[in-house]
């Protein structure tokens, strides 16, 4: 990913709930299709990928149901808010998330989506396994005893 200081990065969206929700394995880096009015709009920053979800369709990667608001100056030429947008990945990458998606119950999150250090549209999804309740609870209370454990080193340091 671009450094945090280059003037044409910009995160877009975020999907904060993911790795909550989800057991991250790997994360990948794509390319999206968009129209013109979409892009106009997500450099607004009006959109948002937290219930979407990366399913990989005849030998294509779909993103579905995330929302990017409607430009209202693209009056003719605007765009349907939840259309499935194209993902843009290498075939190699493509059986690798088939693979895991369809033989190891995988799903695929996207986790960001931002603008590159070129101004371009990227999005990272992740293959992830979904959590249970209890290991929720697990990743809170390390997250929690991580958060005292900085508390009592800056105090005692």
């Amino acid at each position: 990913m671009a450094k945090i200081s280059d003037p044409n990065y910009k995160i877009i969206a975020e999907n904060r709930r993911a790795r909550y929700d989800y057991a991250i394995e790997e994360d990948l880096e794509c390319g999206i299709m968009l129209t013109g009015s979409e892009v106009k709009s997500l450099r607004s920053g009006k959109a948002n990928i937290a219930e979407s979800y990366a399913a990989v369709e005849d030998g294509e990667l779909w993103l579905v149901n995330s929302y990017i608001a409607p430009y209202l100056q693209a009056k003719t030429f605007g765009h349907d808010e939840r259309r499935r947008r194209k993902m843009l990945a290498s075939r190699k990458e493509l059986a690798k998330l088939w693979a895991a998606t369809a033989k190891q119950g995988m799903t695929l999150v996207p986790l960001v989506m931002y603008f590159n250090h070129r101004g371009l549209v990227k999005i990272k999804i992740a293959v992830g396994k979904g959590k249970k309740v209890a290991d929720k609870r697990a990743t809170e209370a390390k997250r929690d005893w991580d958060k005292q454990k900085r508390r009592l080193l800056k105090e005692h340091g």
